[in-house]
């Protein structure tokens, strides 16, 4: 780590350096656990959601996931063409959809978590469960400081 530190100068003790580096790193082998399924994070992420809230709709899956309205339609409507989501006419609400995850979606969304469970087992290899917790107390600490996160 010193020789690191010397490498990158004033950045070595810049938290948020590291941040976006180890995020980098997290990426790149996420990318690489979804090879094949033509999933990325935030597909993942609204799959989750949606799975876990079932009629839900895609304001509301945005905002849980902090994903902007504007850029939702696109997302939702991937899903859909994708089938792993049916949108219908909320019946309480004939202006709004209410969203649900397909069969098809279900086994996209254990594919995928099965993937995602193998990724972040390889890449906290060096980390106790206690240290897991820990990172993710810290980070959680951190998302909660983001006034768009509230």
């Amino acid at each position: 780590m010193a020789g690191e530190q010397e490498q990158v100068g004033a950045l070595g003790p810049l938290v948020g350096y590291h941040l976006r580096r180890a995020f980098g790193a997290f990426a790149a082998d996420f990318a690489a656990a979804m090879d094949g399924t033509g999933m990325r994070q935030v597909l993942v992420g609204i799959l989750a959601v949606v799975s876990g809230s079932p009629g839900i709709n895609q304001g509301a899956v945005g905002r849980v996931l902090g994903i902007k309205r504007a850029n939702m339609v696109s997302l939702i409507n991937e899903l859909v063409d994708m089938k792993l989501i049916a949108r219908v006419i909320d019946p309480s609400d004939r202006r709004a959809f209410s969203l649900t995850v397909t069969d098809a979606g279900r086994a996209m969304l254990t594919d995928c978590l099965a993937r995602i469970e193998a990724h972040e087992r390889e890449m906290l290899a060096g980390l106790s469960e206690a240290e897991r917790a820990t990172l993710l107390d810290l980070l959680g600490r951190i998302e909660r400081r983001d006034p768009a996160a509230g």
